[in-house]
């Protein structure tokens, strides 16, 4: 905990100190140096932006598992590039994520956020499945993901994919709503030295290294470690909110191409955080991972990979008394192993076959708090999958894309995701394209083993809230139909619209007689609902150094309660999701070699649960802006202001017991130094 208060300064200066050694072991490890003066100028990094007819010529893996141009992908998809996650300021991968017209991004605290796809953005959103190079991040503990672990090196980042709508056909369960697709670059693109830190008022100090070396003309690897320091967020009143925090990552990557057929990966990362939380106390989180891959192409139209990865998270939480039990601590540690295997390849001259097996086992351990409990201490968990798909040239210009995903998994058995695309490209540059498809979402630990324990009022009521032993896996059928085109050389643009009938959502429900006080409450499958609504998008090359984006999305709820059910929160605890958003972005390359950014955005009101009546966010404008200067090709300042329009504003309410917090005006200065 005193790690946690000490200054700034002197934090980032101990996280300075352990990158470097972090460096040199790796180093030694690795068994070479290359020196950073050996790369040529032609291997520096030279910052441009992409031409609107080369962004939709980016190839886009999520969409159909295998590289499609992002302008033919029959998919609602958003391409977020490395070099606009450079431009936009971003610190974080959340921040990187408001960049994506069809997600919203909602900052709950100073370490906290709610990401959701097309609804749903609840408290513990389940229904967007993200992955990092093919791990996915998402926890059994709620289906969801814990943001504040998910961090790298953004100057790695190649780009995201941000699907929304169903994945399930080909990630599996849990990608309901969306799917996020966060892929780095090889080792062979990060080649030399790379450090850039700095700091200011919200973004208290950061800094990060990377080295990139060659061990032979054929294998290539980096080694990084970063270091963040954030200050609290703040209540209402402008008090501080006493969630201040800081986090280290450190991690390698080394890339092979043994053969012209083959290629393999082998990539970690280590991470620290350490969080005081507004309730009092502190939270930690630690944990590593590693992820190895093997690739081999035959053809153009013939390729298999096997992924493994394992990885390890711990969580430490203090959970504050309430009025039944007493103030402790909950522990969680867990352990995902994960095998995955992917063939692709053509079956005559108009079926391109893609098919997999995976296999993942989960241990989740927890030690309970007085106040917040699990029925079992130890899970044990196997999910077992496969999938086919294929895509069917109809005609020289559509095809028809079908598959479905099998899973097993301990709590509901066997489960179906199939879907249905069709796509009509009528000349270069214009895709419409129309989808059917079923998703689920999983039960989580949180719906079957979840206890809100009453000690102080056992044994009349031994618990508030329980999980459901019956509890089913939600599901989705979707309708989709989208319009992708470039209409000239400066001008793009996309248009999706979709409907999507839920059913077996989560309800809480009253215990029957002769239950006391209707005690414990437990979860059920209670509710159902639609909704409906349109993403747009539009990049405008204004003049040729000045880029303009915009980008609106409509949403309408309806969920309900089923005929003859009850629902103690009245079918408002799943949803928090504003109807209307509006982001606008513009990108100038001024003379001098200077750059001018600037992201405004515009977020509806929106209705939340409040002890199971409506309650509202008021709607917001915001403004981020970034001004960069490179004196050399190898050096960049710039200073960035984030939510410039307000001292403080609030995103999104967190849940009783914790206190409303509001997000301040930040200002921080980087300097990035490449060689």
């Amino acid at each position: 905990m005193g790690q946690a208060r000490q200054s700034g300064a002197g934090i980032l200066a101990g996280a300075w100190n352990a990158s470097l050694r972090l460096l040199l072991l790796s180093l030694l490890a690795a068994g070479t140096a290359v020196a950073a003066d050996t790369a040529s100028s032609e291997d520096v990094l030279v910052f441009k932006s992409m031409t609107l007819a080369e962004l939709m010529d980016v190839d886009v893996t999520t969409v159909t598992r295998t590289p499609q141009k992002f302008s033919d992908s029959p998919s609602a998809v958003q391409v977020i590039t490395g070099e606009g996650i450079r431009r936009s300021g971003a610190s974080s991968i959340p921040e990187a994520l408001r960049l994506a017209g069809n997600l919203h991004v909602a900052q709950k605290g100073s370490h906290t956020w709610a990401i959701s796809a097309r609804g749903f953005n609840t408290d513990l959103a389940n229904k967007l499945l993200v992955l990092i190079d093919g791990r996915s991040v998402y926890t059994p503990l709620f289906s969801g993901v814990f943001w504040d672990q998910q961090d790298y090196l953004l100057e790695d980042i190649d780009r995201i994919e941000v699907v929304s709508g169903p994945g399930g056909t080909l990630w599996g369960a849990n990608a309901v709503n969306g799917v996020i697709n966060i892929i780095t670059k090889s080792a062979k693109e990060t080649q030399g030295l790379y450090l850039e830190g700095g700091g200011g008022s919200e973004l208290r100090g950061f800094g990060a290294i990377r080295y990139g070396g060659a061990i032979n003309s054929n294998v290539f690897f980096r080694v990084y470690g970063k270091y963040l320091n954030r200050d609290a967020a703040v209540f209402p009143n402008g008090d501080g909110a006493g969630d201040s925090w800081w986090m280290e990552q450190g991690g390698f990557r080394l890339d092979a191409e043994p053969s012209s057929q083959d290629r393999f990966t082998l990539q970690g990362d280590a991470y620290y955080n350490n969080k005081n939380l507004p309730t009092g106390g502190y939270s930690e989180a630690n944990g590593n991972n590693v992820l190895g891959r093997w690739t081999r192409v035959f053809s153009d139209t013939s390729d298999f990979s096997l992924q493994m990865y394992y990885d390890r998270t711990h969580l430490r939480n203090d959970v504050p008394a309430n009025d039944f039990a007493p103030a402790g601590v909950l522990r969680e540690d867990l352990h995902t192993y994960d095998l995955d295997f992917q063939q692709r390849f053509y079956l005559g001259e108009r079926n391109e076959i893609v098919w997999g097996l995976g296999y993942r086992f989960t241990r989740d351990i927890v030690d309970d708090a007085p106040a917040l409990a699990f029925s079992r201490s130890r899970l044990d968990q196997h999910l077992y999958s496969g999938f086919i798909q294929d895509r069917v040239a109809l005609l020289e210009n559509v095809w028809l894309t079908l598959g479905t995903k099998i899973e097993h998994n301990d709590y509901t058995g066997f489960e179906y995701e199939p879907s249905g695309r069709l796509a009509w490209v009528p000349k270069d540059g214009h895709t419409l394209w129309g989808a059917i498809s079923r998703a689920i979402r999983a039960p989580s630990r949180f719906d079957r083993d979840l206890r809100f324990p009453t000690p102080g009022a056992a044994p009349l009521v031994e618990n508030l809230l329980v999980g459901g032993t019956n509890f089913q896996s939600e599901t989705v059928i979707a309708y989709e139909l989208g319009y992708r085109t470039r209409l000239a050389d400066r001008v793009s643009g996309s248009i999706s619209a979709f409907y999507n009938a839920y059913d077996n959502l989560r309800s809480t429900s009253s215990s029957p007689p002769p239950a006391l006080f209707g005690l414990p409450l437990y979860f059920d499958n209670n509710l159902e609902g639609e909704t409906y609504g349109f993403e747009l998008s539009v990049q405008y090359q204004v003049l040729d150094w000045w880029r303009v984006q915009a980008n609106y999305t409509l949403l309408k709820e309806d969920i309900r309660v089923k005929s003859g059910r009850t629902d103690f929160n009245n079918a408002l605890n799943e949803t928090a999701d504003p109807e209307h958003q509006v982001g606008l972005r513009s990108s100038m390359d001024l003379p001098g070699n200077i750059e001018l950014d600037l992201g405004l955005r515009w977020i509806d009101s929106f209705v939340f649960n409040d002890v199971g009546t409506p309650a509202t966010v008021p709607d917001y404008f915001e403004l981020d802006a970034r001004i960069a200067w490179r004196p050399t090709r190898n050096v960049e300042l710039s200073i960035v202001g984030q939510n410039l329009l307000h001292d403080h504003h609030l995103e999104y309410v967190i849940s009783s017991p914790n206190p409303r917090e509001e997000i301040e005006r930040g200002v921080y200065a980087r300097i990035a130094v490449q060689w």
